[in-house]
C-alpha cells in the first residue's frame, strides 16, 4: 500500500469552514497535504463572494484528497461542521478534525491531536488554549480577558473541567461523532463549540486537552460578533438546564 493512502482504520479528514479565505485557503490546503501524515480536507464555503471556493476547485486537479461543499451564504459555523460531521461519518472517516483556515491554529498540531485520540484512546482531544496558562498571541488584551473568563464562565455554569471550552481547534473520533445526535445541535456560533464539548462530556468520552499556540490571523478578517459572543453566554444556561431533562447516548 502506498504511504500516502492511510490504513482502513485511520482516516482522517480535516474540515475547515470558510467565508472570504482566498488570502489563506491555498496556503493552508497545501500545508496540511504536506504534513507527515495523511489527511483529507473537506472545504466547507458559505458563498465566499471573494472567489475561495474557486480556488479550492482548482486545487482540486491537483489534490483528489481535496474536497468542497459549497452552501448559499452565511448559514453559521455550527451547521458547517454539522454538515461536515454528518458527510465525514457517510465517507467512513475515523477521525474527524475542525480547524479554522487563518491559520490561528498552527496544521502541525494536527498531527498531536490525531496522536491524542488514535495512540491515546482519547475521543476528544482539543486543542487548548488555557490548560498551560494563557496562550494566545497577537490578540487585543480585551479580547483574550473576553475570552478566557469566557471559558471560566461556562466552567462554573455547566460544571465541566475544560478549561478551553469556546475552542474550534479539535479532533473527534468515529466512536463518538457517530452517537451524539448531531440533529438535536442547537447553536451556530460560539456557542455551538460548547454545545458540542457538553454533550460530548455528558455522553461519557474521554475529552482530553492538548496545549496549542492560538495566533490571531493575519490576512483576511475575523468573523467574531457581538450577537456570536451573547448567543454563548446566554446560551449556556440553556445548555445546562435543558441538560437536567435531557438523555444523552452514553459510550
Amino acid at each position: 500500500m502506498s504511504n500516502n493512502i492511510p490504513a482502513q482504520s485511520d482516516r482522517c479528514l480535516v474540515i475547515i469552514p470558510t467565508y472570504n479565505e482566498k488570502e489563506n485557503i491555498e496556503n493552508i490546503v497545501r500545508y496540511v497535504f504536506g504534513l507527515s501524515h495523511p489527511f483529507d480536507i473537506l472545504v466547507i464555503d458559505d458563498g465566499s463572494p471573494d472567489g475561495t471556493a474557486a480556488i479550492v476547485k482548482r486545487l482540486q486537479g491537483e489534490f483528489p484528497q481535496l474536497h468542497i461543499i459549497e452552501r448559499s451564504g452565511k448559514l453559521g459555523l455550527g451547521t458547517a461542521y454539522i454538515t461536515g460531521f454528518k458527510w465525514s461519518l457517510e465517507q467512513g472517516y475515523d477521525y474527524t478534525f475542525e480547524m479554522d483556515a487563518d491559520f490561528s491554529h498552527n496544521p502541525d498540531d494536527l498531527l498531536r491531536l490525531h496522536k491524542a485520540c488514535h495512540e491515546d484512546g482519547a475521543d476528544l482531544a482539543i486543542g487548548s488554549r488555557y490548560v498551560t496558562g494563557v496562550n494566545v498571541v497577537n490578540w487585543p488584551m480585551g479580547r483574550v480577558l473576553m475570552s478566557y473568563y469566557a471559558s471560566m464562565y461556562v466552567r462554573m455554569v455547566t460544571g465541566m473541567t475544560v478549561r478551553d471550552s469556546t475552542a474550534g481547534f479539535v479532533c473527534y473520533s468515529r466512536r463518538l461523532l457517530s452517537k451524539m445526535e448531531l440533529d438535536k445541535v442547537r447553536f451556530k456560533g460560539y456557542a455551538f463549540q460548547i454545545e458540542m464539548k457538553f454533550t460530548a462530556v455528558k455522553m461519557g468520552a474521554k475529552v482530553t486537552e492538548v496545549p496549542i499556540i492560538f495566533t490571531n490571523r493575519v490576512l483576511g478578517t475575523s468573523k467574531m460578533s457581538g450577537g456570536i459572543f451573547s448567543e454563548a453566554v446566554f446560551g449556556v444556561i440553556r445548555l445546562k438546564l435543558s441538560s437536567w431533562t435531557r438523555k444523552y447516548p452514553q459510550l
